[in-house]
């Protein structure tokens, strides 16, 4: 079933060497997801660079990831291992643009750095640049740290509820598009005893009737029934008067049939919505 919700995009920022963390970053969003977003009407929408950028030529990679990423998202988990990441032409590396680009526009951002054991092949020129990043920003804020892809999704878990709070959303409303007046009209029929012969048995006739029905969400007001063609088989037992079929309701329509009549069965149904005469055409034979 279909809910109102107000949808908050979380970028997952970090370097290519810890895959596995950026993988339960995502998990723990998904899992969120499912156990809160319908009551708490809120969906968080991860973005990853490798699985939600779009492929465009025209400036520097990063400056494409931030425009596409960052800027239009409202959280931002950034991860580390044992590198820095790659540098760009206006930062140490990607993942630190990023960050210092989301800092800026003010939206949460949470940080945290790998305590599980470093690689054999470890790249020190990057790891010596990744503990001199770490050192500076850890005068700008609480850092987070993580042993166990299950130790980051419990903590990413724990900065959403945290976020959330902070921005005291306000509940969003659905919106569904108007319908107006639909009408139906179905034809129906049913066999019934007439009378009895002089020997007891029944003698039977079909009752005919159409069932108008509006399936809009609006009343359909002034209604008025009629049949098209000069030579029409069908004719409408009930009066002339204009009436008002409501949204969802059904009115029954009796019709007659007589012999002869070369013309097919058509209803004309007229109605005043919103001021505005309508009319449509029914087959109904």
């Amino acid at each position: 079933m279909s809910f109102g919700a107000t949808v908050l995009r979380v970028m997952i920022a970090s370097p290519s060497d810890i895959p596995d963390a950026r993988d339960a970053v995502e998990a723990s969003i998904n899992g969120w997801n499912n156990a809160n977003a319908k009551n708490k009407q809120i969906v968080l929408l991860p973005w990853r660079w490798e699985s939600s950028s779009v492929p465009v030529l025209g400036d520097h990679p990063q400056s494409l990831i931030n425009s596409q990423g960052v800027d239009e998202s409202d959280i931002v988990f950034a991860l580390f291992g044992s590198r820095l990441g790659s540098p760009t032409p206006d930062a140490v590396s990607g993942t630190v643009e990023e960050i210092e680009r989301a800092v800026s526009s003010g939206m949460p951002v949470h940080l945290y750095f790998s305590t599980a054991s470093l690689p054999n092949d470890v790249d020190t020129r990057q790891l010596d640049g990744l503990r001199e990043f770490r050192a500076e920003v850890s005068q700008r804020g609480l850092l987070g740290e993580f042993a166990t892809a299950a130790q980051l999704g419990h903590e990413v878990w724990k900065a959403i509820e945290f976020d959330i709070a902070q921005l005291d959303l306000e509940a969003p409303t659905l919106i569904s598009s108007k319908r107006g007046v639909q009408l139906t009209a179905q034809p129906q029929q049913e066999r019934e005893v007439k009378s009895f012969d002089n020997k007891g048995k029944p003698r039977y006739s079909n009752r005919h009737w159409i069932e108008i029905t509006n399936t809009g969400d609006e009343d359909a007001h002034e209604v008025t029934f009629e049949t098209v063609g000069d030579n029409s088989s069908m004719m409408l037992g009930n009066d002339s008067t204009p009436t008002v079929i409501h949204a969802g309701q059904t009115r029954r329509l009796t019709v007659m049939h007589h012999m002869g009549g070369g013309d097919p069965d058509v209803l004309r149904i007229r109605w005043n919505e919103d001021g505005e005469l309508k009319e449509r055409d029914f087959h109904v034979g």
